[in-house]
């Protein structure tokens, strides 16, 4: 897999990630459409996570969950969501153009103190764990943001809304 695929498909994932972070509703950040789901914030904030996770995959040989917080406090501003978001993405992006193809082919694990959840390669896992993950969650905040009647903006082609 070649850096200059990854590098695109990063950059082009985190730009439309960001067009969706800069619609939340600050005064909703509580808001959550079933029991079961995460706020708001909650969502929001997890993809910030998302975004350290793929920063430590580049930096690091493996990351064990059992020695990161599982859950962290709910951004409650859209000013500190964009804010760290982007200072992430700038981490993120010095990192990539830091790296090598030899950096981001060399293996990559995700354990749980001796559970090994999944070895690959950084390129993949950054692909899988970082950037797929993170397009899942970002669909999940399209979903809050068309319940709470808010313009969704279009992400692999026009939204309703750009339509309208």
């Amino acid at each position: 897999m070649s850096k200059q695929l990854i590098v695109g498909d990063v950059t082009h994932e985190l730009a439309n990630t960001r067009r969706i972070l800069e619609r939340l509703p600050e005064e909703h950040m509580s808001w959550k459409p079933h029991d079961k789901s995460m706020s708001l914030g909650g969502l929001s904030t997890h993809l910030i996570n998302l975004l350290n996770w793929q920063i430590a995959i580049i930096q690091y040989p493996e990351l064990d969950l059992s020695k990161v917080p599982i859950q962290r406090e709910a951004l409650e501003k859209l000013s500190d969501v964009l804010d760290e978001f982007d200072l992430n993405v700038d981490k993120l992006e010095k990192l990539l153009a830091e790296c090598d193809e030899k950096i981001l082919g060399e293996e990559w694990t995700l354990r749980q103190d001796d559970y090994i959840i999944r070895r690959e390669p950084r390129a993949i896992a950054l692909r899988t764990f970082g950037i797929s993950h993170m397009v899942h969650h970002r669909a999940q905040l399209g979903v809050y943001l068309r319940l709470l009647d808010i313009k969704v903006p279009g992400i692999y082609g026009p939204s309703a809304d750009d339509k309208a």
